[in-house]
């Protein structure tokens, strides 16, 4: 039997994946967190088969997150949830240890498929995800500049890309604009770039934002 934690920021999320899992005859318990130090203690004082994360958390990306929890248990699997395509953020879950990635837009039956899959001690990884990874991962050919930034910036950039404001960014991850601005200047650094329409632009014509 499955033992589950959902962590997620939403609570209508938490509900509606927790509503998927509880309909599942091999799901035995299903907890939550809304944060990643939630999620740690969660993770510190019982016993889960599969944790299912969203990429996006207040606080702490979610990407760092994952490390953290791989650090506490290297042998639980976490699952990550997001809105994002495999495209933009999939790879750097994969490298971070994650077992599988899931976009929340999927169906019930392919988010149970890959909690099953990943609690059986296999990685969920789609056939185009993996044609990306043989590419990425053991090659390292074709590493395109956005694929060089810290997980906060690349998260920063996406947040910019899709129209927010830095005060916006700020609330959304409970960072200071100060420190969202630090972030800002390093990744259009890195980069090349110089406005944010530049960086714009670069996501749009890069597939990060549609």
């Amino acid at each position: 039997m499955i033992r589950a934690l959902v962590v997620d920021d939403h609570p209508v999320v938490r509900h509606g994946i927790k509503q998927i899992l509880s309909e599942a005859e091999d799901v035995e318990s299903i907890d939550e967190a809304g944060t990643a130090q939630e999620a740690f203690a969660s993770v510190n004082k019982a016993e889960y088969d599969v944790v299912l994360m969203d990429i996006a958390l207040p606080g702490m990306n979610g990407i760092e997150a994952l490390k953290q929890i791989r650090k506490l248990r290297a042998e639980l699997p976490v699952l990550v949830l997001s809105v994002y395509d495999e495209d933009v953020y999939a790879l750097r879950a994969i490298e971070a240890g994650a077992a599988g990635y899931v976009m929340k837009s999927s169906a019930s039956a392919e988010l149970l498929e890959a909690v099953r899959t990943v609690c059986a001690g296999h990685k969920y990884i789609r056939p185009s995800l993996g044609e990306k990874l043989a590419t990425a991962l053991h090659t390292g050919v074709g590493v395109k500049p956005h694929e060089e930034l810290s997980d906060r910036e690349y998260e920063i950039l996406l947040l910019i890309a899709s129209g927010k404001t830095v005060s916006e960014i700020a609330s959304q991850l409970s960072l200071s604009p100060k420190t969202v601005s630090t972030y800002r200047v390093r990744a259009l650094e890195k980069m090349g770039l110089k406005t944010n329409a530049e960086l714009m632009r670069y996501a749009i014509e890069n597939g990060l934002v549609k």
